[in-house]
């Protein structure tokens, strides 16, 4: 029941990650003011400045989205360390190339300054657990490395919790502005408690 349990739950970890992380296609292909797009003024959406930091943020962050959740699959580490290598690399290089753009279009966020530290602070959080794995696992330190790789997905998992709440919350509220305030920091700061959780059942050590 339990191993039934455990594959149900990591049927909708992937799913989730894979599904949100194909979500900015949306913004490709439909074009348009979309979605987020559509609480953008014309002028800031006409900035090309501000496009490629918002589709860097969105398409990096989608790839390492999708892939991200396959690192944590010991049976894909123990037959293939390589893919698992090359994965991380990728993973790396999107989070932070992501990380940087997502610090840089909060100064834009919806919702004003409460929105943009929020996401700003999300930005930090990503990018510094992120690094500290890269490093940590350079300097061979695998128990470090886990640690803190399981920080930076909870992170980069924030795309999900964000797109699970909002709804929820602008229903409640009745104002997307609101709503958009509260979940700049709901979609992340449980993610970081959770992992917090894990990785102290996990008995990783993080120093």
């Amino acid at each position: 029941m339990k191993n039934k349990t455990n594959k149900v739950a990591w049927f909708v970890f992937a799913f989730l990650a894979i599904g949100v992380g194909l979500y900015p296609l949306l913004y490709v292909f439909v074009g348009g003011k979309v979605a987020l797009l559509a609480s953008k003024s014309d002028e800031l959406l006409a900035n090309v400045f501000w496009q490629v930091g918002f589709y860097g943020h969105i398409l990096l962050g989608g790839i390492a989205l999708m892939i991200g959740w396959v690192q944590f699959s010991k049976r894909m580490r123990s037959r293939n360390l390589n893919l698992h290598r090359n994965l991380g690399k990728l993973y790396v290089t999107a989070a932070v190339i992501s990380g940087i753009c997502g610090f840089y279009i909060a100064f834009n966020a919806t919702g004003g300054l409460i929105t943009t530290l929020g996401f700003m602070s999300l930005a930090v959080v990503w990018l510094f657990t992120t690094l500290k794995a890269y490093l940590a696992i350079r300097k061979g330190d695998i128990q470090l490395h886990q640690g803190f790789m399981i920080y930076s997905y909870a992170a980069c998992f924030a795309a999900v919790t964000l797109r699970i709440w909002l709804p929820l919350l602008t229903l409640g509220f009745g104002d997307f502005n609101i709503a958009y305030r509260i979940v700049a920091w709901l979609c992340w700061v449980p993610n970081i408690i959770v992992a917090y959780f894990w990785v102290k059942r996990k008995g990783l050590i993080i120093g």
